[in-house]
């Protein structure tokens, strides 16, 4: 015959643990909103300061002079996508090679070196990243360009690429790596086929932060791409960029100059957000491809 205390007792741990289960729940969710809702709030204040002043005109034309009303950023744009594409040639082949080389082989006195210096780059001011792409490209070419505000970037991408590849390759579980070596796979190309393929979502994501952290960043640029307030497209030549034109706009004493830099603002959240969502989107269908 049944114990009616032992039943009451399994009734009340059951009525704990569901108590206990909604309450993580609820605070799981309350800390999510508090982490969101000041995204929300500053991408709704751009959207509300600069949007009035985004039109085909700021999409289209080159700054004009000051004292003068309306113009554009387009040269902006353009000059931001160029710095942007040579920063992720130099930063994201390096920085997924180094997590590759910690992860695989990097379990020795020189990974650890490479370890420690991809957490202090981290953390490196990047005005200081700046003054060194300054000295190493900017004062031998002795003049400012699009590729030294790359190289720049490139440099600040690197550990943030670095760190998230390592730790999403650490994540696969080793006997994926022991089946390919049982088939007779070498092991680069086990750590390239298999591993890295395995691990792609997190090494995808790690490289789309490290995109979005360098995309807004000023003053680096202002060392080695200058600004340009005219379209050009050569590497070795003055740029202008989204951050650096939202900069002198913000600072200016001109009123039309300083809606301007709020559309630029909002422009360049938009960008960001959009070239990191059509990234997620394309990885994702081709993933769901190669399960079908």
């Amino acid at each position: 015959m049944p114990d009616p205390s032992a039943q009451t007792g399994s009734t009340s741990v059951s009525l704990w643990r569901r108590v206990t289960n909604q309450g993580a729940t609820i605070f799981a969710v309350v800390t999510a909103i508090v982490v969101i809702l000041p995204l929300l709030a500053i991408f709704a204040y751009l959207v509300f300061k600069g949007i009035g002043s985004v039109n085909i005109a700021f999409l289209t034309q080159t700054p004009k002079p000051p004292g003068e009303t309306g113009g554009g950023m387009a040269n902006a744009i353009v000059g931001t996508g160029l710095i942007l594409l040579v920063a992720s040639a130099i930063g994201l082949p390096l920085g997924i090679g180094a997590g590759i080389y910690l992860a695989e082989y990097g379990r020795n006195r020189f990974g650890d070196v490479i370890r420690f210096t991809a957490d202090v780059l981290n953390g490196v001011p990047s005005i200081v990243i700046g003054i060194a792409a300054y000295s190493l490209v900017v004062v031998p070419q002795k003049h400012f360009s699009a590729f030294s505000g790359g190289v720049a970037l490139g440099i600040m991408m690197i550990p943030t690429v670095a760190r998230a590849t390592e730790e999403m390759l650490l994540m696969v579980p080793n006997v994926v790596r022991e089946a390919a070596y049982g088939l007779g796979i070498p092991k680069w190309r086990t750590t390239l086929s298999i591993s890295l393929r395995t691990a792609s979502a997190g090494v995808i994501t790690g490289c789309m932060l490290a995109f979005a952290r360098v995309a807004g960043e000023t003053a680096p640029l202002l060392f080695t791409a200058f600004g340009n307030q005219f379209w050009n497209l050569k590497l070795n030549q003055p740029t202008a960029a989204l951050s650096l034109q939202v900069f002198t706009y913000a600072i200016s004493p001109y009123d039309d100059w300083h809606k301007q830099a709020w559309a630029g603002a909002l422009i360049l959240i938009v960008l960001i957000v959009g070239a990191v969502a059509a990234v997620r989107i394309s990885t994702s269908r081709g993933k769901l491809k190669g399960v079908g």
